[in-house]
This record gives structure tokens, C-alpha cells and sequence, in this order.
């Protein structure tokens, strides 16, 4: 598949496909995402439910947050366009046993193809990797079923996440690879409240995720300083 035409960064992708192997390692880069994994499902749980609900996870990677919705009982579908980690969630299907339709395909051209299909949109950690992410966030609130839901998470584009996010878990600690995040892709709450509200989406809650990398702990707070979930619902 081409992808010169889809809202993608081939940066970004290869960055990603060299990775894919380690992706569903909980030692390795990937860490950070399996620890945040819990808190990002019962955030969904909290607004939308998931079991017997049309999912849709956009920017699915290797599966991580695709599959344990899966096993909340959602189903799950998963989109992304480096086929590398496709590769690899696929094949994890058959060590865990759950159900995920993996697709290699971009999400605008899901929202031509299948407009207000689904119950849940999860589209996490991924609006910070590519061009436009108000292209993203349009396309997520077209496949949304009228009140349907619809999650982001990203980094807010502070001083303080460049420290922690950044020089801190990508030169300091060594939590993520260097060169993981651009900070001028970085994202304010502000900024993704305009885009979605754009996209006819109503922004129910916002709230801070705060990561300890030694104790492993991730708790949410007022705090959306650094990374932060937001849950938006379609109008019925």
C-alpha cells in the first residue's frame, strides 16, 4: 500500500517497524505503554463500557490496548499502517487467545468506507506522530456512531513534559528510544479541544496521567500537564 496519500509520516513508521519485535516485551521500549495499558481501559470502561461494543482502536501498533479490550469483551478492530507491528499483533492473537480484526489501512479511509460504524473510538499515543491530527480527529468522529464515544490520549506541549517526556525518559532513563517524540508535534488541551469540537465531537472529561518509572505506578489526576486521556461523545 502506498501511503504517500494518507496522513502519515514514513519517519514515523520505520521508527515504529524497527521495533515490532520487541513490542509485547514488558522490559523493553515498550514498557511505558504496557504499564499505562490498565489505566487507559478502565478510563473507557468508566465512560463507554466495553463488552458487546463495536471498537475501534486507531493507530493499533502491535495490539497492546487492541487486545485487552478484546479481552474486556469489546469487538475489536485495529488499524494502522506500518505493517511490521500488524505482523506482530497478529501473531500474538495466537498466543492470548483473543479476537482483533487488524487492518493495514488508513483511519480516513475507514471513515469513507464505514461512516458511524462503531460504538468506541480509541485513538492513543498516536495524534503526536503524525502531520495532521486534526485530519485523524475528523475521521474518528465520522466513525463513531451517533452518541458514540471517542478517546485520545497525547503530551501536552509544556516545559515540563520536554523534561520528563523527553530528556527524561528518552536520554536520562532510557524508557523509550531517542528520538521517539518531537516536542513541536506535541499537543495542548486547548488545541485538541478546538479540533474536536470541530469535528462535532462534545469533550466529557479531561484528565492528567501521571507515570512514576521506577515504582511503575500510573494514576490519573487534574494534572494534564505532561501526558493526558480525553473522552469525547458524539451527539445522539
Amino acid at each position: 500500500m502506498s501511503q504517500e496519500h494518507f496522513n502519515v509520516d514514513p519517519t514515523e513508521i520505520a521508527k515504529f517497524s524497527s521495533l515490532a519485535h520487541k513490542w509485547w516485551d514488558p522490559d523493553s521500549e515498550f514498557k511505558p505503554l504496557h504499564d499505562i495499558n490498565p489505566v487507559r481501559i478502565d478510563f473507557i470502561q468508566q465512560y463507554a463500557g466495553i463488552e458487546n461494543q463495536r471498537i475501534l482502536d486507531v493507530g493499533c501498533g502491535g495490539g497492546i490496548l487492541a487486545e485487552g479490550l478484546a479481552a474486556k469483551g469489546g469487538h475489536v478492530t485495529g488499524i494502522d499502517l506500518a505493517e511490521k507491528p500488524l505482523k506482530i499483533a497478529r501473531l500474538h492473537l495466537l498466543e492470548s487467545g483473543q479476537k482483533v480484526d487488524y487492518q493495514l489501512k488508513a483511519v480516513e479511509t475507514l471513515a469513507a468506507e464505514q461512516p458511524e460504524s462503531f460504538d468506541i473510538v480509541s485513538c492513543m499515543e498516536m495524534l503526536e506522530h503524525v502531520p495532521e491530527p486534526s485530519s485523524v480527529i475528523q475521521a474518528c468522529a465520522q466513525l463513531a456512531k451517533p452518541g458514540g464515544w471517542v478517546f485520545f490520549s497525547t503530551l501536552n506541549r509544556t516545559p515540563k513534559c520536554y523534561l520528563l517526556a523527553v530528556l527524561g525518559a528518552e536520554y536520562v532513563l532510557g524508557l523509550l528510544p531517542r528520538g521517539t517524540h518531537d516536542y513541536a508535534r506535541f499537543i495542548k488541551p486547548s488545541e485538541l479541544a478546538r479540533m474536536t469540537r470541530s469535528a462535532g465531537l462534545d469533550t466529557v472529561e479531561v484528565a492528567g496521567m501521571h507515570y512514576n518509572p521506577f515504582s511503575r505506578a500510573v494514576t490519573l489526576n487534574q494534572d494534564s500537564s505532561v501526558n493526558y486521556l480525553v473522552a469525547c461523545r458524539k451527539p445522539a
